[in-house]
């Protein structure tokens, strides 16, 4: 009956039999269609979230994933007794690329991002760190003094290199003649007094002077420019590891080949005129600083009018009759600063639109030796910005452009039909790193994750455990990049159907200061790092 039933129902016969044999086929075929859309439905569903998986993923930055800023509790209970950091600061990188830092930490919180104190320090490899510092900055002030001199007395075609190498001799570092510093010091003492005549030395180095971890903590534990690091101011290894000269001496950039094979410039042809040049911008730059800063530093902003006059006479600033104590006494600061960048990196020394980078800093840091390490730490990086080849910036136009290109192919093609696909509109973007189209708070959250994304591959935490990760947006060099691609194609309707050149585009791109969601640029950044780093 039951072959019958199978075979009168395949072929169509009928017949008194056809009840019986329609039920039972019938209930049979029910259950093969039940268990037919079953499976069908497993397998959509494992499609689904196989597919659906990665773009589903909300990053550290969403609105529903962003954890609270890296609080001043939260900060003390990363260290161990001895003052070192847990687990070799994963969660504190995590903690500060997810959420930020509470600004009245950031002055202890950035050397440690900007790679001035090791990752692995103790606090007293950090208090050694800290002394060293200090005296190579007030090095590079004196040699600063000693450039400023010479070209007072006309000696403007010497190169720095000759001047340093007569007046300042190398530290003796033989165990045998631990004083030779020391008399180096004297002798670089009556140089000086003997030289300066009335005019004010450039010395200005001012004083300033068992838990939870966390609330809502994540659960899982988990414009020129190069972006070569040719210049390696900091070692991969303690910095209380680092021998640093005593007295003059001043720890060098190490200049090395870039990937492109050429030889960094050669800074033994950089002269006293060069160093006359710097000096001239920096001052002019300095006059011209935004005051946005002062809300964020009140113990600045309080600055008493003797102390600015006196900290300007120190670096010869002049024509700031107009200002408010606090830029005089901030534009003396940045003086003081970038001169000593510019003796410590002669390849790069200054260049306009390096100010914009300091500026921030020295409003979180109170004292200048700090600030200056930090900045270089900063210059790391940025420095590339500032090459006069340019190759550093075309470089990261055109990481812009394929991210850009890679993402969304129909923009692209109206960017090739403006002859902007190069990117050159972001370019104030790239050189500045969005300082001029972000607010000082935003510029400085930004910075913070870019800052913990850097520190995070220098210690090799990206290649472990957020490596492993492969859904999750990993640290990255280019995060600045991706956000720019991601400024870029927020606006690509408005792009595409307003603007028929590349300089209505740049118009737009430099207008947009105080318009941007910086949490939104990172969230959307995140996306493009998801689904482009391994093409870029």
């Amino acid at each position: 009956m039951v072959v019958c039933g199978w075979s009168e129902r395949s072929i169509g016969c009928g017949g008194g039999s056809w009840g019986t044999t329609a039920v039972g086929s019938s209930r049979w075929h029910v259950g093969v269609a039940v268990a037919v859309t079953a499976m069908a439905g497993i397998a959509l569903a494992a499609t689904f979230v196989v597919s659906s998986r990665r773009g589903s993923l909300k990053s550290p930055w969403s609105r529903r994933k962003r954890k609270r800023v890296l609080s001043h509790r939260y900060w003390n209970c990363l260290f161990t007794p001895e003052g070192k950091l847990r687990d070799g600061g994963f969660k504190f990188l995590k903690k500060v690329r997810s959420g930020g830092i509470d600004p009245s930490i950031r002055s202890e919180v950035w050397p440690f991002l900007l790679g001035v104190y090791d990752l692995n320090s103790s606090a007293l490899e950090r208090i050694a760190v800290k002394a060293q510092k200090r005296k190579e900055y007030e090095n590079l002030r004196l040699r600063c003094c000693m450039l400023a001199n010479h070209s007072y007395q006309g000696n403007s075609l010497l190169t720095i290199d000759e001047i340093f190498n007569e007046v300042i001799p190398q530290c003796n570092e033989e165990p045998e003649s631990p004083r030779s510093c020391e008399d180096d010091t004297s002798r670089f003492s009556l140089f000086m007094e003997g030289c300066h005549g009335d005019r004010p030395l450039y010395d200005k180095t001012p004083d300033s002077a068992s838990c939870n971890l966390e609330e809502g903590d994540d659960e899982e534990d988990k414009t020129g420019i190069y972006h070569v690091d040719t210049l390696q101011v900091e070692t991969d290894s303690s910095d209380s590891e680092s021998s640093v000269e005593e007295l003059l001496g001043v720890a060098e950039p190490d200049h090395k080949l870039t990937n492109s094979g050429s030889l960094a410039h050669d800074t033994s042809i950089r002269t006293v005129e060069d160093f006359t040049t710097w000096q001239r911008i920096i001052r002019l730059d300095a006059i011209r600083a935004n005051a946005e800063w002062v809300i964020y530093s009140p113990s600045q902003a309080a600055v008493s009018e003797e102390v600015a006059n006196q900290s300007a006479e120190a670096v010869q600033l002049k024509d700031y009759s107009h200002l408010e104590p606090c830029m005089i006494y901030h534009a003396a600061r940045l003086v003081a600063v970038l001169e000593a960048y510019a003796v410590y990196d002669p390849e790069i020394g200054y260049c306009q639109g390096m100010s914009d980078l300091l500026s921030p800093i020295l409003t979180v840091m109170d004292e200048d030796h700090e600030a200056f390490w930090c900045f270089v730490g900063f210059m790391r990086k940025a420095r590339h910005n500032f090459r006069l080849d340019e190759v550093g910036i075309r470089r990261q136009l055109a990481i812009v452009s394929r991210i850009i290109r890679s993402k969304d192919a129909q923009f692209y093609g109206h960017l090739e039909k403006l002859q902007a696909e190069d990117c050159f509109f972001v370019y104030r973007m790239v050189v500045v790193l969005f300082r001029r189209e972000l607010t000082f708070e935003q510029t400085v959250c930004l910075w913070e994750v870019m800052w913990a994304d850097q520190a995070a591959i220098r210690a090799g935490i990206g290649r472990s455990a957020w490596g492993r990760i492969r859904l999750r947006a990993p640290p990255t060099d280019d995060l600045l990049l991706y956000a720019i691609a991601a400024c870029v194609l927020q606006r690509r309707k408005l792009i595409i159907e307003r603007y028929s050149s590349m300089d209505e585009i740049m118009r737009e791109c430099n207008s947009m200061a105080g318009q941007l969601d910086v949490w939104k640029l990172l969230d959307d950044a995140h996306d493009l790092i998801v689904t482009l780093h391994d093409k870029i």
